[in-house]
């Protein structure tokens, strides 16, 4: 039996055919999204991190609670604006290097409510 072929021209395909429920359906996925936003979101925890990393900083935010997709934006922002590698992993973004005072003045603009850990 062969591979089936990925649908390049639809990202957003999930197998979905047809369904009868008339709950299912991309439209209610997308209006969920919207209702989202930057006042739902608790307050985010950034400290600088060297455990388990050879003794080199990281500067770490915690506490996100929106979608993943937006976790991933903010993060590829913060590092950007940093100029740093990083990652996202487990709801967490993480900076390379001690980079603490520039992503709390970033995530204050953006108006997230922001808190230091650590000294």
């Amino acid at each position: 039996m062969g591979k089936r072929k990925h649908r390049s021209n639809h990202s957003d395909y999930d197998g979905m055919v047809y369904s009868t429920n008339p709950d299912s359906g991309w439209d209610q996925e997308e209006e969920d999204e919207e209702l989202w936003s930057v006042a739902m979101c608790a307050t985010l925890y950034v400290s600088l991190d060297r455990k388990q990393r050879a003794g080199k900083p990281v500067t770490l935010v915690e506490g996100f609670d929106g979608p993943a997709s937006e976790l991933l934006m903010l993060g590829k922002s913060l590092k950007k604006h940093c100029g740093v590698g990083g990652s996202v992993k487990e709801g967490c973004i993480l900076v390379q290097g001690d980079h603490r005072d520039k992503v709390v003045e970033r995530l204050k603009t953006a108006g997230y409510a922001v808190k230091t850990k650590g000294g």
